[in-house]
């Protein structure tokens, strides 16, 4: 099948819009990038430095530096369920790196905050700032000039995206990421949503709802909905940062641990030492980025990669915009319904064909560039496949051709709706992205007045004195980089769904984040240019009609042109916000956020 014209057309743009920022950054690469180990040029005390606490065979390697030498970059810590099992890692790791007549070294641990955890708390305000200090620490580990190949264990949120624009900074390496996979299946999503909205009614009381939330978040491994953690791990595969098939793989399985020793195997064969050298540039072109977009499109993805994959494409050198995401949208047809895009979860797609099967329909369907480049090497069929043990061997076989179960993971002639899953909203209010596959087709058109809010806590306290019984379009402003960090609003979600129910048509704006995991309310967010930087939004009044239209892609004010050109901007006192973690620890970054574009920090470390 030959590729759909949208694709070439998109991919054509994006590659000349890059060409002077694609090509210093392969110059840059190409400055770095040798056929013998960097760490050659090191003197002897610091070699001595590196390797002064290695085991004996290391050291016998590391000093006649012939074999490569792989870093490990890990985010793990045991607070988080998605990195606990990272812990052994690093044993397995080294092991079959022995195996494989190479060494590998511990090289640095990157933060990792949860979201679960900071979600609607103060720590929230130091989200997305987290993914530009996960950036820097994995530059920090990889700056020693010690390593051929790099093994980047991470999972969640803004982890994957800053491990892997710290990496590009050193894109000579071949980097391959290593998932846990997502913990076994608890309570179902569409159960533990109902009584997340009980709760907020007030008709379970607190231990009730922590006894089904304790039933959805169990054990270790990745949560199972499909929010912004399961979102990196499909863009890792679709991109050819995995192996193949290793995604949703539990974690505590014999065939987690085959998969995970391989990833030291693979990273090991593929240095620059080798006849099968494979970096990180090679991968990370511009048929790498529109394939992540299709991936993003075709399952519902998490509407955050609106802003990382940005981010990461510039970190490589690729432009992106909110454009690019609405024109691969308009032709990739949605073919997952996992929470909170319908009632499944990751293991569910999983069992149903998961990427293996994803992938090849795309292919079929001539909706990815075939011909990349990939940890595995040329060509994406190869992500066709799913792992298995054959006599406790790991072999790949095909994947399955068709769907085990179509209420979960579609198919090209009976696809759950024929675009994808984000869409691209303009109008007077500026620029935004909408998640419209959780948003059922009733509801992805509202027209009513705004009510206005400077936070989240005042919204959730107008609901809960009864004043929000009616159809509005709640507006949240002052919740962007350069105001408070871009918090995400998920915390809002069982009120706005509680009165959706009760039959009012609501919907949210906000220069804000939702979750990964929002759901069936409509939300244009990220709406830019932000209400600190003068953006539209800061002219709405509470009264005046807003129309949300997902299916036309607009966002407007219905406000008379020559009131809305006349309306100042509001003024709102951060200081009085009772948070503050994003204003006084990351002032550096908010400042970086001040040239942002489209929502999307444009951290780049210094070429």
């Amino acid at each position: 099948m030959s590729l759909h014209p949208r694709l070439v057309e998109v991919t054509e743009r994006i590659r000349e819009k890059s060409r002077p920022t694609r090509a210093s950054y392969l110059a840059h690469v190409a400055a770095w990038a040798a056929k013998e180990p960097v760490r050659k040029g090191l003197s002897c005390t610091n070699l001595a430095h590196a390797f002064a606490a290695s085991p004996a065979g290391d050291k016998i390697l590391l000093r006649e530096q012939r074999q490569p030498n792989l870093a490990i970059v890990s985010a793990y810590n045991d607070m988080l369920s998605a990195h606990q099992p990272l812990e052994h890692y690093p044993a397995i790791i080294k092991e079959a790196a022995r195996q494989a007549g190479a060494t590998a070294q511990f090289a640095g641990g990157v933060p990792a905050m949860c979201d679960g955890v900071t979600q609607g708390q103060a720590g929230m305000e130091l989200s997305l700032f987290s993914r530009d200090v996960i950036a820097m620490s994995t530059a920090v580990a990889l700056s020693h000039q010690m390593f051929d190949g790099v093994l980047a264990l991470g999972v969640c949120d803004k982890i994957v995206p800053g491990l892997l624009i710290g990496a590009l900074q050193f894109g000579h390496l071949p980097t391959l990421f290593v998932p846990a996979g997502p913990m076994t299946s608890g309570m179902e999503n569409k159960e533990k949503a109902r009584i997340r909205q009980l709760y907020a009614e007030g008709k379970i009381d607190r231990q009730g709802l922590l006894e089904a939330e304790e039933q959805s978040y169990h054990g270790p491994g990745t949560c199972t909905f499909y929010g912004t953690a399961n979102s990196n791990q499909m863009l890792m595969e679709i991109m050819g940062l995995h192996l193949p098939g290793t995604a949703f793989v539990n974690p505590g399985t014999p065939l987690r641990e085959a998969l995970t020793a391989e990833s030291a195997r693979r990273v090991a064969a593929i240095t620059a030492l080798g006849n099968e050298y494979i970096s990180l540039a090679q991968i990370m072109d511009e048929r790498a980025i529109v394939n992540g977009l299709v991936g993003l499109m075709a399952t519902g993805g998490s509407t955050n990669h609106a802003i990382h994959l940005i981010a990461i494409a510039r970190a490589a050198g690729i432009l992106i915009d909110w454009t690019d995401f609405d024109d691969i949208s308009a032709v990739v047809p949605l073919l997952a319904k996992v929470y909170p895009n319908g009632g499944a979860d990751v293991n569910h797609f999983h069992a149903a064909g998961g990427m293996g099967c994803l992938i090849g329909q795309l292919l079929d369907a001539g909706l990815l560039h075939e011909d990349v480049h990939t940890v595995m090497g040329q060509g994406l069929r190869r992500y066709a496949k799913e792992p298995w043990l054959d006599g406790g061997k790991l072999a790949w076989r095909d994947s399955p051709r068709q769907s085990h179960d179509e209420s979960v993971l579609g198919s090209m002639a009976k696809p759950f709706q024929h675009d994808g899953g984000l869409r691209l909203l303009s109008g007077n209010l500026g620029r935004a992205v909408i998640k419209v596959s959780a948003v059922q087709p009733a509801h992805r058109i509202v027209e009513a007045p705004a009510v206005v809010f400077d936070s989240q806590d005042d919204l959730i306290a107008a609901f809960k004195r009864g004043e929000l019984e009616k159809d509005f379009v709640a507006v949240i402003r002052f919740q962007g980089p350069r105001a408070n960090g871009m918090p995400e609003l998920h915390k809002l979600t069982p009120s706005l769904g509680v009165l959706q129910d009760r039959g009012f048509k609501v919907a949210m704006v906000t220069d804000g984040r939702m979750s990964g995991a929002s759901g069936k309310v409509p939300a244009a967010i990220h709406v830019t240019p932000e209400c600190l930087a003068n953006g539209p939004l800061g002219k709405v009044r509470t009264g005046d009609v807003i129309r949300l239209d997902a299916e036309s892609g607009v966002l407007e004010a219905l406000v008379e042109a020559d009131v809305w050109a006349a309306r100042e901007q509001a003024v709102v006192d951060l200081s009085a916000n009772e948070y503050g973690y994003g204003r006084e620890l990351f002032a550096v970054f908010r400042h970086a956020a001040s040239g942002a574009e489209q929502g999307a920090m444009s951290f780049m470390l210094p070429q």
